[in-house]
């Protein structure tokens, strides 16, 4: 889940609203699931429950996965006394929570680079504890139109854009065991732009409206012609502001992985290709041709990985549980960072403008660019140059999302050099960045330094994509997401990540934290603790890191 320009209070009541509820129900040990494979499963989980009481050997817990939702799971598991053992694919930790150096020497998030809502939400404690700062952009917003104009009723069509946006909350909210599973966002805003703008007179704010609505695709990462309104409830966030994490999520994750990396056996580089579960125990092997054994597995994977790689579970994991890891949709978003030597469109240190074109701008349906667009994509863009104190930077953040971000992750992951991605980007951008205040096509200030392109599309150990977004055709979609969520405690294999989180933060860091944290507690209850000192104190603690290399 990505940026979106909205602050608001829940439009639902937290006493009768599903997605409030869902944190407290995420506790809960057994449910009554329809597929009797999976039942059994769960079942299973009381006949395999520790005794209570102190032991001389803790258990021996599997994390795949050194992502935010693994470390934080290896974390709790540590203080339960649990003998933790990571095994991470990549040669780094963070998973989808990375950074790179741009030219002006600041770091760049790769992956997530929001906060999302700023209410009980431990990612922000993070952030203030490590003193990393935020931002919020408030009524920065600038539009251009199809042609390439400014429109100067922009903020307006955005304020009502998203006030459609808060009724279609409410309204999935309230009906969503009537909607049809095939109706989408896009039909929902055919209905209320009529009715907002009736007339024939009003047909040009109808067109501009109905392509402005494509950019909700640069929030879940699909198009919103593909975005459930049954379900579009379970895209509701934390209440509360949404904050760009302008000093990077870089000390937030230091912070995280701080406690599993000086208590954990952290295996980086080692691909998990095998996890097979036979009487107690769980044998999984990889890549590298290592084979171990563990009591317990967390999988912390992304949905994307799970979605393609269900042939690594033996014996095969049930059907409706299959049938819950393929029916959530998976999100594609992929992020340019384009960096200048000065930030031009905030016009001179002797002469800045009065209001500079700050925050987000978009260029709806550009009919412009039909040779190097001509898919008439819509292109956002964040101003990373007012940005607080020293996180300031002259550089443009683009967000791509859906096919167009499957294409670019296809077209630059084909390039050798900087040089040739670097040219590519510039000339699919340029007559978007031009069209911004003091351009001159002659100045340096107005030629970038380099451009920064993920292809998160490409990368398999992300999934191919970003985060989870629920689609049209899925029919129990809130269903679907807590049977991945409680597992397979029966065959002693728990999932986490942020497609298991409480539906209020599905899709985002804060998701991922506290499906970690909870899956962790989860298995300590099994094994009778009830939160504090499951096993004698000091086991598990200390343990040197290792690192397996292919």
């Amino acid at each position: 889940m990505q940026n979106i320009k909205l602050v608001h209070r829940s439009i639902i009541r937290l006493s009768s609203s599903r997605i409030y509820q869902d944190p407290a129900s995420c506790r809960s040990a057994v449910r009554k699931y329809s597929d009797e494979a999976v039942q059994k499963l769960v079942m299973d989980f009381a006949k395999k429950f520790r005794a209570k009481g102190p032991s001389t050997t803790p258990a021996t817990i599997c994390v795949v996965g050194a992502g935010v939702a693994g470390l934080r799971c290896a974390d709790i598991l540590l203080q339960r006394g649990f003998d933790v053992t990571i095994l991470e694919g990549r040669d780094r930790i963070g998973g989808r929570v990375t950074q790179a150096t741009l030219p002006s020497g600041h770091l760049a998030d790769l992956g997530a680079n929001w906060i999302h809502g700023t209410e009980s939400n431990p990612i922000l404690d993070l952030a203030r504890e490590t003193n990393t700062p935020t931002h919020d952009w408030g009524e920065g917003f600038n539009i251009f139109d199809e042609d390439g104009k400014l429109l100067e009723d922009g903020k307006s069509l955005n304020d009502t854009m998203w006030g459609i946006i808060v009724q279609a909350f409410k309204h999935s909210a309230d009906n969503t065991a009537t909607i049809d599973p095939r109706e989408s966002l896009y039909d929902f805003f055919l209905e209320k732009v009529q009715e907002i703008f009736p007339s024939q007179d009003e047909s040009g704010e109808r067109e501009i409206m109905m392509q402005m609505t494509e950019m909700w695709g640069a929030f879940v990462g699909s198009p919103v012609q593909t975005q459930s309104l049954k379900f579009f409830w379970l895209e509701e966030c934390i209440d509360g502001e949404n904050l760009f994490c302008a000093g990077t999520y870089h000390k937030i994750l230091e912070r995280i992985a701080k406690p599993a990396l000086a208590g954990a056996k952290v295996r980086l580089s080692t691909k998990v290709t095998s996890v097979e579960t036979r009487s107690d125990k769980v044998t999984v092997r990889t890549k590298n041709e290592h084979s171990f054994e563990f009591d317990e597995i967390v999988i912390t994977c992304p949905l994307g990985w799970l979605q393609k790689n269900k042939a690594v579970f033996h014996p095969s994991l049930p059907s409706r549980f299959s049938q819950a890891i393929d029916n959530i949709g998976y999100g594609t978003l992929e992020k340019v960072y384009i960096t200048f030597p000065r930030a031009f469109w905030l016009g001179s240190n002797e002469n800045p403008d009065e209001t500079p074109h700050t925050g987000f701008m978009q260029w709806i349906a550009p009919s412009y660019t039909t040779s190097t667009n001509p898919e008439r994509w819509n292109q956002e863009v964040v101003d990373l140059a007012t940005l607080p104190g020293n996180c300031a930077h002259p550089t443009l953040l683009f967000y791509l999302y859906g096919a167009q971000s499957v294409s670019f992750s296809r077209d630059l992951s084909s390039m050798t050099s900087q040089i040739e991605r670097d040219t590519y980007l510039i000339n699919f951008f340029k007559p978007y960045y031009s069209l911004l205040p003091h351009f001159n096509d002659s100045s340096k200030d107005c030629t970038p330094l380099q451009c920064l392109a993920t292809t998160w599309v490409s990368d398999d150990l992300a999934g191919n994509g970003s985060y989870t977004t629920i689609r049209t055709g899925v029919q129990q979609a809130d269903r679907d997401i807590e049977i991945m969520r409680e597992g397979l405690p029966g065959r002693s294999v728990w999932f986490a990540g942020e497609h298991t989180a409480p539906f209020v933060a599905l899709g985002t860091v804060t998701g991922a934290y506290w499906s970690g944290e909870d899956v962790a507690k989860r298995i300590a209850r099994s094994y009778g603790g009830d939160g504090v000192g499951v096993f004698d104190e000091g086991e598990g603690k200390g343990v040197e890191n290792e690192r397996a290399k292919e």
